[in-house]
């Protein structure tokens, strides 16, 4: 049978904490489409995680929360810079066009996930014409889809060029728990005048769930709204919210992803196999052809080959050192 370990995030089973939380939040009768207690507490729990005063929804993909999130920076005239690679461009199967009416997606290049700055400039500098999509957002992703980290500087000096356009900015943050477990501020988001931010609660250990954050309270005006429109306005929307509270209450969404991170590192120093990106989140990738990658998945481990033709591993809040120890005696073998 396929073992599925390393395959994704995604495939890890949901932890105790948020498990716990959503049992608890299975009593008794409330106020539905998030107007809740337990939608309230856990609000509250991500703002003071965030160090921010912003609006928080709960929706059910990673997917429709980005969507939803761009649609609101964009008219459907208009297009989102981000990483050619970025989940938006490359895994979405054109569903911020869809939420966006039309809007469009222009990918920009960068070693490992990280957009190279210096082409934000043509299209920032591009005159508007009636015959294309002029960017009217920017979309970034923290931790990368390579699993690196953008350090806060680094950060800015995307945002601060496409600021002063009058732009917005959308922080897809999927992996941000394993993220701030490498480093990264999470308090620093809001001041980096990020205008939406989807905070990750599936890849970090919940069942599906996540989080909208609106920095920019304007844009939170009838929001609910599109949330409805786009079918992302659960009735029962404590079960959405209810694992937030688990993973932050005391501190479990720290300790699982610093559990990944550290399990991607175990992993990597025993790895036969060339890493081809620094290893700062809970991924690892590196060099195989396609013989030794059949071979491996003949022995019962299913991974992907990647955008960059790499070979991905994911390790998550479940990932056990015995696990990794049996997939390098594996890749050894095939090495």
């Amino acid at each position: 049978m396929p073992r599925y370990d390393f395959a994704s995030d995604n495939t890890a089973p949901a932890t105790p904490e948020a498990m716990a939380a959503l049992a608890a939040a299975n009593t008794g009768f409330a106020s539905g489409y998030g107007s809740d207690a337990t939608s309230a507490r856990a609000a509250d729990l991500i703002r003071a995680w965030l160090d921010a005063d912003a609006e928080v929804r709960f929706v059910a993909s990673g997917t429709a929360a980005n969507a939803i999130a761009l649609s609101a920076l964009c008219r459907p005239f208009e297009s989102v810079l981000a990483h050619e690679h970025a989940h938006v461009c490359t895994d979405e199967t054109g569903a911020p066009g869809f939420f966006g009416q039309g809007l469009g997606l222009i990918g920009l290049p960068g070693a490992s996930g990280r957009i190279d700055p210096s082409s934000l400039t043509g299209p920032l500098a591009a005159p508007d014409v009636a015959h294309r999509q002029s960017p009217a957002a920017l979309s970034l992703t923290n931790a990368t889809e390579y699993g690196t980290v953008y350090p806060v500087a680094d950060l800015r000096a995307l945002i601060q060029p496409v600021k002063a356009m009058d732009y917005g900015v959308h922080l897809d943050g999927a992996r941000l728990a394993n993220a701030a477990a490498a480093g990264f501020d999470v308090r620093a988001i809001a001041g980096l005048d990020v205008d939406i931010l989807v905070l990750g609660g599936t890849k970090a250990g919940m069942p599906p769930t996540e989080a909208v954050v609106i920095f920019d309270r304007k844009l939170a005006r009838r929001f609910d709204g599109r949330l409805k429109q786009g079918g992302q306005l659960p009735s029962k929307g404590r079960f959405y919210a209810a694992p937030f509270i688990g993973m932050m209450e005391d501190g479990a969404i720290a300790r699982h992803a610093a559990h990944a991170n550290a399990m991607a590192r175990r992993l990597a120093a025993s790895m036969p196999f060339r890493v081809t990106h620094a290893v700062e989140a809970n991924a690892v990738f590196v060099e195989m052809d396609e013989d030794r990658l059949t071979a491996l998945q003949a022995r019962g481990w299913f991974v992907y080959r990647f955008l960059d033709g790499s070979v991905r591993f994911m390790c998550s809040w479940a990932t056990t050192e015995a696990a990794v120890d049996e997939l390098v005696e594996a890749l050894r073998s095939i090495a």
